[in-house]
């Protein structure tokens, strides 16, 4: 998990016994400012509920923010170093400490079936698998916000038309409202990225059920973007569209010229016209 390093002149009034190193494959940048590391966990509006997971911790540069909002915080991470530094040195009675990977984790253990929220800096090679897997729980996540690469983050919140729109902007817009928050630059990380970062919200829509099949959905969204050059009638071949709706005008245009509302109904275009193709 991508960590964040402690100012060392402040904030603990123990002595540090070392500070944790950073670890490559572990995608570990600290996160060293603490206007930042407040900002980012401001961003969490806890409305609706009051149960926080924090991916990647690290030494609780953000942690110690999140735990001053009264939230019910657990602090996951799968590095051994980070889990023993965060309980030496914050030893709060709103906050839990687990030494778990994130993405292979049952979810369900954490808040029972309560709702919570979700924040972290996440690190850049597994951030599109966190949001696939926060989407999984969506039932029970009202709010995600968290640090990207910036990239990543504008892709999500993007809106048809743009290049960068895809997969991701989809499917996290099918269900949540996206809003892209603010930029990081590399200086503020040791050891500083290569790239800048970026910051977003996802909050979850007030009705996020959707009018056909959700795995549908995804399978028609990937499939449409793996081609993303070629029009919506070609990509799709493999659904073996009928001639009936084969000359619908959607099936002309590519997928980043389709909002999340047309995807939804070129879904349920295909799911009908299987339906009817089968009797």
């Amino acid at each position: 998990m991508v960590q964040k390093k402690q100012n060392t002149n402040k904030t603990f009034s123990k002595p540090h016994h070392g500070e944790v190193r950073a670890k490559k494959h572990l995608g570990q940048h600290f996160l060293k400012d603490e206007t930042i590391a407040e900002k980012i966990g401001n961003t969490l509006t806890l409305e609706g509920y009051k149960n926080v997971l924090e991916i990647g911790p690290g030494m609780g540069m953000l942690t110690k923010y999140l735990i001053q909002k009264n939230s019910e915080v657990i602090a996951m991470d799968l590095d051994p170093e980070s889990i023993a530094f965060l309980k030496e040195n914050y030893p709060d009675k709103n906050l839990e400490i687990l030494e778990a990977d994130f993405l292979k984790y049952d979810l369900s253990q954490l808040f029972g079936e309560e709702q919570f929220g979700i924040t972290g800096n996440f690190p850049y090679n597994i951030s599109t698998q966190i949001v696939f897997k926060m989407l999984e729980w969506k039932t029970q996540i009202p709010e995600f916000t968290g640090m990207f690469q910036k990239e990543v983050a504008q892709r999500i919140c993007e809106k048809e038309g743009s290049k960068t729109y895809g997969i991701l902007s989809v499917l996290a817009q099918a269900f949540y409202d996206a809003e892209y928050l603010f930029t990081v630059p590399p200086s503020v990380f040791s050891p500083p990225p290569k790239v800048d970062s970026g910051v977003l919200r996802l909050r979850r829509k007030k009705d996020f059920s959707i009018p056909c099949d959700e795995k549908m959905l995804y399978k028609v969204v990937k499939i449409a973007f793996q081609q993303r050059r070629k029009t919506l009638r070609n990509s799709l071949k493999s659904f073996n569209i009928s001639d009936k709706i084969k000359e619908d005008a959607i099936f002309g245009l590519r997928p980043e010229q389709l909002s999340v509302s047309q995807f939804i109904a070129l879904t349920q275009k295909l799911e009908n016209d299987a339906i009817s193709t089968d009797r």
